[in-house]
């Protein structure tokens, strides 16, 4: 489970998601531009956080999450560190919720370090997507699907929105793990059930011996009183 670990900090948790792009350029702009943009999140879309055995942990964001969100002062980033690219306070980074989710878009033209990421972003060898973020609310689904359980986290309200990175490497092609106060909840809860099933089964057998043996001795009783 150690890959459910990764990159939380300070109670942030992270995720990586759709393709950041180059943006085409607008007629008022000058020739030379640096914009990119790309999604943070989309909404109502469910990713697998992780599977194991018989079963399942999904998420997704639901479109009203970012409502109240603090988005005072975002800023971009490489890999969640390091010097900054853009933020909203210079007005070099926009923040918009669409219908499909939190769209970015970022003027990576201040710095000399920021037009090499537009380059690498340019050439294809950084394509992903992160942002990191606390969650205030949350709902959870349980079903069962294809014979697995199958739990749905669906965040509601975000609380603050700290950084939008553009990743490097991905700890998959959809979405990097984090969420270790839930997804421990989750296996807990399935541990514990474990147990209690294990403990249940060790109680009835040990009720079905000690029945044999109470059997047992009542036939002997028997034979010997015959």
């Amino acid at each position: 489970m150690s890959d459910l670990m990764d990159k939380i900090q300070n109670g942030r948790q992270y995720r990586n998601f759709t393709d950041i792009e180059i943006r085409a350029k607008q007629d008022d702009e000058a020739e030379e531009s640096f914009r990119v943009k790309g999604y943070a999140t989309t909404y109502n879309e469910p990713y697998v956080l992780c599977s194991f055995d018989d079963c399942e942990i999904r998420e997704q964001v639901d479109a009203n999450a970012f409502n109240e969100c603090d988005m005072s002062d975002v800023i971009m980033q490489y890999d969640h560190n390091g010097r900054v690219f853009a933020r909203i306070s210079n007005n070099t980074l926009a923040l918009t919720s669409d219908d499909h989710g939190l769209l970015i878009d970022a003027d990576l033209g201040g710095t000399e370090i920021g037009r090499q990421l537009y380059e690498e972003i340019k050439g294809g060898y950084t394509s992903k997507m992160s942002f990191g973020f606390t969650v205030d609310d949350d709902a959870v689904e349980e079903f069962t699907e294809d014979n697995k359980r199958v739990y749905l986290r669906t965040i509601t309200k975000i609380g603050k929105l700290y950084d939008v990175s553009a990743v490097s490497l991905p700890a998959n092609d959809g979405t990097e793990i984090s969420a270790r106060s839930f997804v421990d909840g989750v296996i807990a809860k399935i541990e514990s059930e474990r147990i209690q099933k294990e403990a249940e089964e060790k109680r009835n057998n040990d009720i079905a011996e000690l029945r044999n043996r109470i059997s047992e001795l009542k036939a002997e009783v028997q034979t010997n009183g015959n």
